[in-house]
């Protein structure tokens, strides 16, 4: 267990060097030129250049790499060119929307997803699996913008049962710090809930009839404790890829998600930025996404690692 965290460990620094780098040179790759934009198309080339070197867009793409890279290490992602606010400060006022969303979209996804899965397999070939089935193409085929707005329309807008949009923080009012976040959670959590149901009733069949289950029940033991001690804890093991790949999804999802509920997160900001052409926004949001996307998979390594003992080292 220790060797699998220490290389999951050693595998973050170099990823983060690399998803930097393509950020870098994406955001310097485009057409928009921040200076015009901020100074507009009446400036004149030589305030033009004079703002350029201020704000050190003159020097060659290496240097300027190396230069954001060495604050970057220290904490500092630079300011924005529009807000002139710091960079990490715009950021840590978002990521805790966009932290409450996903996460609240993959807990859906997961409390629905695991249950249908199993009682699927349970009852293979019955009305309730064939159900199930149909349930889970619809989540498939349901593209999750489409389905905001349905839930928008229907119970936002129709019911009146929550706000059409707009964000409560926790500290103002927890009750509606939640009640915010119920209709883009069911929004962002459809789709990975029917991955998650697919893959679980898959991984429970083949559980279900493999040779050690058969030995369990010669030995007398109940259904329920062979399902839930047993092959429920065998069958977590290709699902928890599978919820690492729908959380990183989530959060590229969550951009789309928050832009139709109005919920300032990092999509939100990461959006803005690319529109404006604010460099920093945009290098320091991206490399932010990628740390919590890290993050994400290192904990499914962990729990990987818990539920599956032959990857332990030790």
């Amino acid at each position: 267990m220790k060797q699998l965290l220490l290389t999951r460990l050693l595998s973050v620094a170099p990823m983060l060097l690399l998803v930097s780098l393509f950020a870098f040179l994406l955001v310097h790759a485009t057409a928009t030129d921040p200076v015009a934009q901020i100074l507009g198309q009446g400036a004149s080339a030589a305030d033009r250049a004079e703002y350029a070197r201020k704000l050190g867009l003159d020097r060659p793409l290496a240097e300027q790499f190396l230069a954001w890279l060495g604050n970057a290490l220290r904490g500092d992602f630079g300011v924005s060119l529009y807000t002139s606010l710091p960079v990490a400060e715009s950021i840590r006022e978002r990521v805790g929307v966009t932290l409450s969303l996903a996460l609240a979209g993959m807990a859906f996804a997961v409390c629905c997803g695991l249950p249908l899965g199993i009682a699927g397999a349970l009852r293979q070939g019955e009305r309730a699996d064939r159900l199930l089935n149909v349930l889970v193409s619809i989540g498939l085929a349901v593209p999750s913008m489409w389905l905001a707005l349905l839930l928008s329309l229907a119970f936002a807008v129709t019911l009146r049962w929550f706000q059409v949009v707009g964000y409560t923080p926790f500290a103002e009012s927890p009750l509606e710090w939640a009640r915010a976040l119920v209709l883009p959670s069911i929004a962002l959590g459809v789709h990975a809930a029917a991955v998650i149901a697919r893959q679980t009733r898959s991984a429970m069949i083949e559980a279900l009839h493999s040779r050690y289950v058969q030995a369990l029940r010669s030995r007398g033991l109940t259904r329920r404790r062979i399902v839930l001690g047993y092959a429920v804890r065998n069958a977590l093991v290709p699902v928890l890829s599978v919820i690492a790949i729908q959380m990183s999804v989530i959060v590229g999802v969550s951009f789309v998600i928050e832009r139709i509920f109005a919920i300032p997160g990092l999509g939100t900001l990461l959006i803005d930025s690319v529109v404006r052409a604010d460099y920093p926004i945009l290098q320091g949001t991206v490399v932010a996404i990628a740390c919590f996307v890290l993050l994400v998979n290192l904990a499914v390594d962990i729990a990987y690692g818990l539920v599956n003992p032959r990857v332990r080292a030790d």
